[in-house]
């Protein structure tokens, strides 16, 4: 691989392990509204998509709108749920710092709304390590797939798009790294490796991706 002078993350997933508590709440209320939907169909459906195309596909699935307050519901049970119950993904501390220490830029770039992006990070304790690289879908006007925010983000962070490395778990931000001409790598902890398959490179642990950008393997 070419040298690489940017690490986009996504957070959801890729940082914090937070897929699974997520998409469990929204599979619940989901179907509390009308529409059966279990854990593995939301990952499979909605997973990495802003909540706008949650809304969409949902109600495009059920034939009839979700009801007016089902966002803020959602929003207010998950910030509790992620309030106590979140962790870092295993590894996530030690690349971070292993890439400040080997001089390589790194940001976030998050499908996740500010406040919630905010709250992850902080309760996982990655906020230090990353201060003010942290970009949210609020921030642009498309989400992914379109690549509005990997661009945006590399722009912030002053990289050429053809030198950004996105470490990615949702088939929509591998194909919104493809879109922003980003080398992209799958992390294949939720999502199944297949469904990564447009990836550069698709791994199942953080401690495989500094073998693929020229540092020092986590120990």
């Amino acid at each position: 691989m070419s040298p690489v002078e940017l690490i986009i993350f996504d957070n959801d997933g890729v940082l914090v392990d937070s897929e699974r508590l997520a998409n469990g709440l929204l599979a619940e209320m989901l179907t509390e509204a009308g529409l059966p939907t279990t854990l593995e169909e939301s990952i499979q459906t909605y997973m990495g998509g802003s909540f706008a195309r949650v809304r969409k596909l949902a109600e495009e699935r059920a034939g009839r709108p979700l009801p007016a307050d089902f966002q803020e519901r959602y929003q207010q049970r998950l910030l509790a749920s992620l309030s106590t119950r979140l962790r870092p993904v295993a590894g996530a501390r030690e690349l971070l710092e292993s890439l400040a220490a080997s001089g390589i830029r790194f940001c976030v770039a998050s499908s996740s709304n500010r406040e919630r992006l905010a709250l992850t990070l902080r309760v996982t304790g990655l906020s230090p390590l990353l201060g003010d690289r942290v970009f949210s879908v609020d921030d642009v006007t498309a989400g992914k797939p379109a690549p509005d925010l990997f661009l945006h983000a590399a722009a912030r962070m002053g990289a050429d798009p053809a030198r950004a490395l996105v470490l990615e778990d949702s088939p929509l931000g591998v194909e919104a790294a493809r879109a922003a001409g980003m080398r992209v790598v799958g992390f294949a902890a939720t999502t199944p490796a297949d469904r990564l398959a447009k990836a550069d490179h698709v791994i199942a642990s953080l401690a495989l991706l500094p073998g693929l950008v020229g540092i020092p393997a986590l120990e």
